[in-house]
């Protein structure tokens, strides 16, 4: 131990954060007690402190994401920047940005989380449950969700009722039949999707009546039983006339497949979609039976010996190949799929300067095209030889204001810098006057 003591109600936020990350990588190192008894109960204090260091993640965010701070350094949404520079899963991202806006709309569950009376998992899922509803609604949904969680129900058994949070709130004030659908808060339609393990999707929404119209209009007749040997239920109709109607009848779809030719003409190679998702050759062959098959010529270093002409736009043709070369935007960490992507110049475009090559074209999202012009600096642009695709990798903002580097180089230098060591930290009493701590 050693004889130094920490206030720690005299450190910063900045000065916190670094000890708790130090904190954190030298009890990650550590080995588990060889007691089950102990590694139980330590498992329960870890996990308190961690719903605790996620209400201080929750103010953070929710600061980064009211001031747009992310824009600056490239990244298109708080969203964006929790997948690709915090490497979180969608899911999670989106759960943690919930609560990150609308904590100050649940003052009772702030509290609790930041006390360590409330666990995450309660947290965010009232924070999910309340984002479309009204801030009256909202705070009787508070209080009802946090009796649930206080009579012992599980944090999922809380989602299913924050599903239903509109009845639950017609419950509670005694109205003798649920409100209207005009009375669930929501102005505008919305559809919410989650991809799953396997490569699917779930989908959840609601449409208001002038869209809910359409719908019905567009699928109802898809939606009717094919005939007496239709065994399919309602939900399974409904779901593939949705997929005809997105397809225009499958007259409109294209799925890029790319294969060699040995593939095609009897080899066992798998085949492969743009996204790198892997095709059985047999399959590939089935689906080139009923598709347009185009060669796509790579030369040295996989460039395309394909050239377009001196014009501004590129040809269909020149999409064609880039869209199987970039599955998604060029950025580094964008996620936005090729196919809904714009072909960007490269070195920039001026009339009779820089021609519409195929060697000289990428696919560039439409918020990181807009970026990229208006912040040539901030793009480092390099070339990979074995894809033969361009990567942009953006750039710290010249002056960030917070003088602090990227936080994925402020793990990095946290780690190095800080040397964890045993010390006796003293907590403040709880009878001393705090000062609130400086940023």
């Amino acid at each position: 131990m050693c004889s130094s003591e920490i206030d720690i109600a005299s450190m910063s936020t900045g000065e916190l954060v670094d000890a708790a990350a130090s904190i954190a990588a030298e009890l990650a190192r550590r080995e588990a007690s060889a007691s089950p008894a102990v590694c139980m109960a330590q498992a329960e204090v870890l996990a308190r402190a961690t719903d605790q260091h996620e209400s201080a993640l929750a103010a953070l965010i929710g600061r980064v994401d009211a001031s747009a701070e992310m824009r600056r350094w490239g990244l298109p949404s708080t969203l964006a920047w929790l997948r690709t520079r915090l490497g979180m899963r969608e899911a999670r991202a989106k759960e943690r940005l919930h609560l990150a806006r609308q904590r100050h709309r649940l003052p009772e569950v702030a509290r609790r989380l930041a006390t360590g009376e409330l666990s995450y998992g309660y947290a965010s899922t009232i924070g999910a449950a309340v984002a479309r509803l009204n801030d009256e609604d909202c705070a009787t949904a508070e209080e009802i969700l946090l009796d649930l969680a206080g009579q012992g129900f599980s944090a999922g058994k809380v989602a299913s009722f924050g599903n239903k949070i509109t009845d639950l709130i017609a419950e509670r004030d005694g109205s003798e039949r649920a409100p209207d659908d005009a009375r669930r808060g929501y102005e505008r339609s919305w559809i919410d999707t989650t991809r799953s393990l396997d490569g699917g999707r779930y989908v959840k929404g609601w449409l208001n009546a002038e869209d809910a119209a359409i719908w019905d209009g567009a699928l109802a007749p898809l939606a009717k039983p094919a005939g007496a040997d239709d065994r399919r239920d309602l939900s399974e109709r409904t779901a593939s006339a949705l997929t005809s109607v997105l397809s225009d009848g499958h007259k409109a779809t294209r799925v890029t497949v790319i294969c060699d030719l040995e593939t095609l003409t009897g080899g066992h190679a798998p085949a492969r979609l743009t996204d790198g998702t892997p095709i059985p050759a047999a399959q590939a062959r089935r689906i080139a039976l009923a598709a347009g098959v185009s060669a796509l010529i790579l030369g040295r270093g996989n460039v395309p010996l394909y050239l377009g002409h001196r014009q501004r736009f590129a040809s269909p043709a020149q999409r064609q190949v880039l869209q199987t070369l970039y599955p998604t935007c060029a950025v580094q960490g964008c996620e936005v799929p090729g196919t809904l992507c714009e072909v960007d110049h490269v070195t920039g475009w001026a009339l009779g300067q820089s021609p519409t090559d195929i060697d000289k074209l990428t696919l560039c999202c439409g918020w990181h095209n807009r970026f990229k012009h208006a912040n040539p600096k901030q793009i480092h642009i390099t070339r990979d030889q074995t894809a033969g695709r361009y990567v942009y990798r953006v750039l710290p903002p010249d002056n960030p204001t917070s003088g602090t580097p990227p936080a994925s180089n402020l793990w990095t230098a946290t780690s190095h810098s800080v040397q964890p060591r045993p010390c006796r930290v003293r907590r403040p009493s709880p009878r001393a006057h705090r000062q609130p701590a400086g940023p």
